[in-house]
C-alpha cells in the first residue's frame, strides 16, 4: 500500500505550527517570563532552544521522513529502542483523554458569552453564595498545579478584605457553575451534563478533521492553524489601545538579571521550549513521515521554531496589555492580577472583558481563539496514535475505510474515559493525568534515549549520512555536536534536578491527594517511561546468541534499499546494516509477475 503524502509542503509546515503553538505559548510562557525575571527569562529560553530543543525537533522530522514510518516502525533505524515509540503512543493516548477537556471548557464559555448577560459578571445566579461579591480586588491566592507543561492548571481561592473573606463572581462561575467541584477524588457526584455534551462536540469535530488522514486534515488545517493569529493579532491591537497596557508589556519584558543565579529559571526555561516545540511525543516523527523522501525537512525545522517562539512573543504582548489595563482599572500591581494557564484563561479573562466596550464580542473571540489553538493540537494528538495502529497492520488497515473506523473506535474509546473528568470530581483526575502523564520528566526522559540511540548507538556520523543522502548536501556538524554531547547533558541535568525538587500534586490551596490517587498519578508517569527499558529486554530475549551477539544484533539498522546511502555502498557500510524489500516494490513486482503469468 503506498504511503499518503502531504498534498503540499504548507500543509505540513501548518500541521507542525499547529500542533507546536499551543494552549502554553498564549499564557504559560508570558507567565514564566514575567515570574522568571522578565525580558532575562530569554536567555536560559533562547540557550535551551539552540542546544536542546532545537536538536531534537530536527531529528524527530528528519528521522520521520527518512524511515516514511511512525511510532516503533520508525525506530527500526536503531531495534533496540523500538521501546522510545512505545512510549510516545502511550504518552500520546493519556493527553487525548484529558487535553481536549479544555476545550469543552473552552466551548461552554464560547456558549455563555451569547448569554444576554454574562453570567459571571454578577451575583444573582443560582450556583452563587453569600460570599460572592463584586470586588475591584483580584483573588488573594493562587494554587498551582501544570497541564502538560503548556497549561499552568490554577485555582483561586477568594478575595479577603479587613472584615469577611468574599469570592469574585467569576471565580464562583468556575468553580460551582463549570467544575462543580466536590470535596475530592473518592467522591465523583455524577456527570455534569453541561460539560459531558460539550466534550462530545469536540470529539466529534476533531474526528470529522481526522477521519480521512493526512489529506483532509492538511486541508483543515489552513483555518485551523492561521485563524488563530488573526484572532491573537486583533485581541492585541484592542490591548494596546486600553489604559495601562505599556505598564503590562512592561512588566512582561523588563529584564532582571540577578534572576538568571536562580537554578529555577534555568530549568523553567529548560522545560518550557521543550514542551513549547511539542517534542518527544512522537507526533513530530508521524507528520515527518508523511514528507516526500528529498524535502528540505531541515529548512522547515527552523521555520517552525521561529514561528513557535515568535508566537510566544506575540501572546505575551496581547496577554499582558489587557493585564495591565486591569491593574490600572483596580489600582493594584500586575503582581495582584498575574495567573497562568486555567486562572487566566476561565477567571482573569473572562474578568478582564467586563471593563471593556462590547464584552460579549471580546469574550467570543478570546474563546473562540482558544478553541482553535487547541484543536490543531489535538488533531495532530489523535494523528500520532492513529498512524502507529496502521503502520502496524498494513496488511489487514489498507481501505480507506478501515481507518475511518479505526478512528471512529478509538475518538468513542476516549470520550468514554473523559466522561470521568466531566463529573464533579472530575477536576481532580484531570490534574493527575496533567501532572503526571506528559510531565516534563516523562519527556525529558524520551528525549535523552532519542538523543542516545540517534547520536551514540547509529550514530551522529551516520545520520548525517542519512540527512545528506536526503537533502543532497551536508549540513553544519553543530547538529552532531549537540546530539553527541550537548543535548543529552541538558535533559538529563534538567530531569535529575526535577527528580530532587519533585512535589506531589495538589488541588486548590490545600487539598492533597490520598495515597491511592498519588499512586495512580505516578502510575502515569511510569507508563510510557516504563516502555523504553521493557522493550529492550523483550527484545534481546527474543534474539538467540551471546549476549554480545544479541547487542550487535539488536542495534543493526533495519532498511529499505531506497534508504542506503550511496556512500555507505562505496565505503562497504552495509555489511552493518539489515536491508529488506520496500513493500511497494515487492507489491509492483508481484503485479507484473501475476500479469506476466496471465499472459
Amino acid at each position: 500500500m503506498v504511503r499518503e503524502q502531504w498534498a503540499r509542503n504548507s500543509e505540513f509546515l501548518l500541521s507542525c505550527v499547529g500542533f507546536a503553538v499551543g494552549l502554553g505559548n498564549i499564557w504559560r510562557f508570558p507567565y514564566l517570563c514575567y515570574r522568571n525575571g522578565g525580558g532575562a527569562f530569554l536567555v536560559p529560553y533562547l540557550l535551551f532552544l539552540v542546544f536542546g530543543a532545537a536538536p531534537v525537533l530536527i531529528l524527530e522530522i528528519g528521522l520521520g521522513q527518512f524511515m516514511s514510518e511512525s511510532g516503533t516502525g520508525a525506530w527500526n533505524i536503531c531495534p533496540l529502542f523500538q521501546g522510545i515509540g512505545v512510549a510516545n503512543l502511550v504518552m500520546m493516548v493519556l493527553v487525548n483523554i484529558y487535553y481536549i477537556v479544555v476545550l469543552a471548557w473552552g466551548c461552554y464559555y464560547f456558549v455563555m458569552s451569547f448569554q444576554p448577560v454574562l453570567p459571571w459578571s454578577h451575583c444573582d445566579n443560582p450556583w452563587n453564595t453569600p460570599r460572592c461579591s463584586l470586588t475591584k480586588q483580584m483573588p488573594c491566592m493562587v494554587s498551582n498545579g501544570t497541564f502538560n507543561g503548556t497549561l499552568n492548571m490554577s485555582v483561586v481561592a477568594c478575595v479577603k478584605d479587613n472584615t469577611t473573606s468574599t469570592v469574585d463572581p467569576s471565580v464562583e462561575f468556575w468553580e460551582r457553575k463549570v467544575l462543580q467541584m466536590s470535596s475530592g477524588i473518592e467522591e465523583s457526584g455524577g456527570v455534569i451534563w453541561d460539560m459531558a455534551l460539550c466534550l462530545l462536540f469536540v470529539w466529534i469535530f476533531v474526528y470529522f478533521c481526522v477521519w480521512k488522514g493526512i489529506k483532509w486534515t492538511g486541508k483543515v488545517v489552513y483555518f485551523t492553524a492561521t485563524f488563530p493569529y488573526v484572532v491573537l493579532i486583533t485581541l492585541l491591537i484592542r490591548g494596546l489601545t486600553l489604559d495601562g497596557a505599556l505598564y503590562g508589556i512592561k512588566y512582561f519584558l523588563i529584564p532582571d538579571f540577578n534572576k538568571l543565579a536562580e537554578a529555577q529559571v534555568w530549568v523553567d526555561g529548560g522545560t518550557q521550549i521543550f514542551f513549547s516545540l511539542a517534542i518527544a511525543l512522537g507526533a513530530m516523527i508521524t507528520l515527518g513521515s508523511y514528507k516526500k523522501f528529498d524535502n528540505n525537512f531541515y529548512r522547515d525545522c527552523f521555520i517552525i521554531m521561529c514561528i513557535n517562539s515568535g508566537t510566544s512573543l506575540l501572546g505575551g504582548f496581547a496577554v499582558f496589555s489587557i493585564l495591565g489595563f486591569m491593574a490600572t482599572e483596580q489600582g493594584v500591581d500586575i503582581s495582584e492580577v498575574v495567573s497562568s494557564g486555567a486562572g487566566l484563561a476561565f477567571i482573569t479573562y473572562p474578568k478582564a472583558v467586563l471593563s471593556m466596550p462590547l464584552s460579549h464580542l471580546w469574550s467570543a473571540v478570546f474563546f473562540f481563539m482558544l478553541f482553535l489553538v487547541g484543536i490543531d493540537s489535538q488533531f495532530v494528538h489523535v494523528e500520532a496514535v492513529i498512524t502507529p495502529i496502521v503502520d502496524m497492520f498494513p496488511k489487514y488497515i489498507n481501505k480507506p475505510w478501515h481507518r475511518m473506523a479505526i478512528t471512529a473506535v478509538y475518538c468513542a474509546c476516549a470520550f468514554l474515559i473523559g466522561l470521568s473528568m466531566t463529573t464533579r470530581g472530575g477536576i481532580y483526575i484531570f490534574t493527575l493525568f496533567d501532572y503526571y502523564s506528559a510531565s516534563g520528566m516523562v519527556m525529558l526522559w524520551v528525549c535523552f534515549w532519542e538523543c542516545i540511540a540517534i547520536g551514540w548507538i547509529f550514530g551522529a556520523k551516520r545520520f548525517y549520512d542519512v540527512i545528506e543522502h536526503m537533502l543532497g548536501y551536508r549540513i553544519s556538524p553543530f547538529l552532531w555536536i549537540c546530539l553527541k554531547f550537548i543535548t543529552p547533558a541538558v535533559t538529563v541535568g534538567i530531569f535529575f534536578f526535577q527528580v530532587v525538587t519533585f512535589k506531589s500534586a495538589t488541588v486548590g490551596d490545600s487539598y492533597e491527594y490520598p495515597p491511592l490517587g498519588e499512586a495512580f498519578g505516578l502510575l502515569l508517569a511510569m507508563a510510557s517511561m516504563i516502555c523504553i527499558p521493557i522493550t529492550m529486554i523483550v527484545k534481546l530475549r527474543k534474539i538467540p546468541g551471546t549476549l554480545l551477539e544479541r547487542l550487535r544484533r539488536s542495534v543493526t539498522p533495519v532498511l529499505k534499499k531506497k534508504q542506503i546511502p550511496k556512500k555507505w555502498i562505496s565505503q562497504g557500510m552495509c555489511q552493518t546494516v539489515t536491508v529488506i524489500e520496500d513493500e511497494d516494490e515487492a507489491e509492483e513486482r508481484f503485479s507484473l509477475e501475476k500479469s506476466s503469468a496471465m499472459i
